[in-house]
């Protein structure tokens, strides 16, 4: 059994299963109308933890008694889990006239003690309302410097409730209160490492073993690694197809020719650039750019599924893909099975496929996180330098050029992005970096060449550190370098006579402009 975490639409409920699979805990984030369908399939988790949410309690019209039921059940509220558990047991939640947002300090009462925390300590705030009436059979054990209660634990039951969020950085000894909660009240083992985690995913792609499967592969590390990982079980029945949409980066086809030549497994390219650009032409909206991308990927590999029927009588039975937690946790309509969280975009390898197909969807990687991904690549024996290649969007350069896709637009990307890669590598940056990339921006501006005036267009850098996309960080790049990569992309990039730097994290802003 795994722990649940119950999404009531917290942008960080990702980061708490972040921080218990790092404590050594297995954890799944689900909706709300999913934790009550599993209790009343008499399911049970080895702990639930309600998460934080926008909402307010007295709005809220939920019957949380299927929750409460098992006294012996360990319950972890963060947050708005905090005041439905203090309103479920009869406490009073009142709304707030100052709320407590951002840094703040809280300091324990009735001699509660966690290992590794002092007694004051600072913590990250989000709230307006809070508990203030005790719940009846609950202690309050942490207080913030305004006086508002911080914190409560049940004085028999495994229940404790934190008006703070311990999975973000911020609060600085979330990590020791985590595991407070997951060892000394709800007295759980350690059930997540590197081995669980491949044996998990192992267990995925045994339900396709005699099968023939079909691979989405990019090449990157996510495809990479779940094409490797099925490849132990799967073998000779797995195909791996390399769409060549014409929106890719000139280091990209090296690296599958490479992968072509070290590794066991079968990939053949497909040259579609054709068909992507055409179908692109005049689209300039980002959410329609993506779904006519996916929609021409499925299109493509359907395609290959029937040639494969009738050239080499092999019928596919799955589809691999790469997909990973952050791509399902973004993309979780606020509408479907009681989510309650926003969505921020859509993701192309993330959905359903047309049922005339007939492939059943193979993700042994769906719930694993980018981190995760690359340990279990570096597990698996596979190279350093692929296994820490810089992400690439599915959508490729499809979603780095803003506005409208053309022939010489995603040549521009092309050109500076290789630019970017090559000036990284020789100065030995580019594993400072997360991410790196290159945006075309649909705008204008004025510039000298040859001691004439041009009206040209305007290349973004964009560098990231990040530990598994969902949050993200500027990269603080050398100026010697950012000023060497500038005068290089208007010199010799036809048609730019402008770069600049993106200084926005993640959030307000998305890791791609679009």
């Amino acid at each position: 059994m795994s722990i649940w975490i119950v999404d009531f639409g917290s942008q960080y409920t990702q980061l708490i299963t972040r921080k218990m699979r790092e404590l050594g805990y297995a954890s799944e984030i689900i909706t709300l109308d999913d934790a009550i369908e599993r209790f009343q399939k008499n399911l049970k988790p080895s702990a639930l933890v309600l998460s934080g949410g926008p909402q307010s309690v007295f709005e809220d019209k939920t019957d949380y008694t299927i929750f409460f039921k098992d006294s012996s059940l360990p319950i972890l509220g963060v947050c708005y889990g905090m005041q439905i558990m203090g309103q479920f047991f009869g406490g009073v939640v009142e709304k707030g006239v100052v709320g407590e947002y951002g840094p703040a300090k809280v300091h324990s009462l009735n001699d509660f003690n966690i290992e590794g925390c002092p007694a004051t300590h600072d913590v990250w705030m989000s709230h307006s309302d809070h508990v203030s009436k005790l719940p009846v059979g609950f202690t309050k054990v942490l207080e913030s410097e305004n006086g508002l209660c911080a914190a409560i634990v049940h004085e028999s039951k495994p229940i404790l409730g934190l008006q703070f969020h311990p999975e973000v950085q911020h609060t600085v000894h979330g990590s020791d209160i985590l595991r407070h909660f997951l060892v000394k009240i709800a007295k759980l083992q350690s059930d997540w490492n590197g081995d669980a985690m491949i044996k998990s995913c192992l267990d995925v792609v045994s339900r396709a073993r005699g099968k023939k499967v079909l691979c989405a592969f990019s090449g990157g590390v996510d495809s990479l690694v779940a094409a490797m990982l099925s490849h132990q079980v799967l073998g000779n029945d797995l195909f791996c197809f390399f769409v060549d949409n014409g929106l890719l980066r000139p280091q990209d086809l090296h690296h599958i020719k490479l992968l072509k030549e070290k590794t066991p497994l079968k990939i053949e390219i497909i040259d579609a650039k054709n068909i992507f650009l055409t179908n692109l032409k005049d689209v300039a909206d980002p959410e329609e750019k993506r779904k006519i991308i996916g929609r021409t990927f499925i299109e493509v590999f359907e395609e290959k599924v029937k040639s494969y029927a009738l050239d080499h009588d092999i019928h596919f039975d799955f589809l691999l893909q790469g997909t990973l937690y952050p791509d399902v946790i973004e993309s979780l309509s606020p509408h479907k099975k009681g989510g309650k969280s926003s969505t921020i975009k859509s993701h192309h390898n993330v959905g359903g496929l047309p049922e005339r197909m007939k492939l059943q969807l193979l993700e042994p990687l769906r719930f694993l996180f980018k981190d995760e991904v690359r340990a279990m690549g570096e597990e698996l024996g596979l190279l350093r330098d692929w296994v820490w290649r810089h992400p690439f969007p599915g959508p490729g350069i499809g979603v780095r050029v803003l506005g409208k896709v053309d022939e010489a637009s995603v040549q521009k990307v092309q050109q500076s992005d290789q630019i970017l890669f090559e000036e990284l590598k020789l100065s030995q940056l580019y594993q400072s970096t997360w991410q790196a990339f290159t945006v075309l921006l649909p705008v204008k501006t004025v510039g000298v060449k040859g001691d004439g005036r041009v009206y040209e267009e305007v290349i973004a850098l964009r560098m990231v550190n990040s530990q598994d996309g969902m949050t993200a960080t500027v990269t603080e790049m050398p100026w010697r370098v950012l000023e060497k990569i500038s005068v290089r992309i208007c010199n010799e990039v036809k048609g730019v006579t402008r770069v600049v730097y993106d200084l926005t994290p993640k959030p307000p802003g998305t890791i791609e402009w679009e």
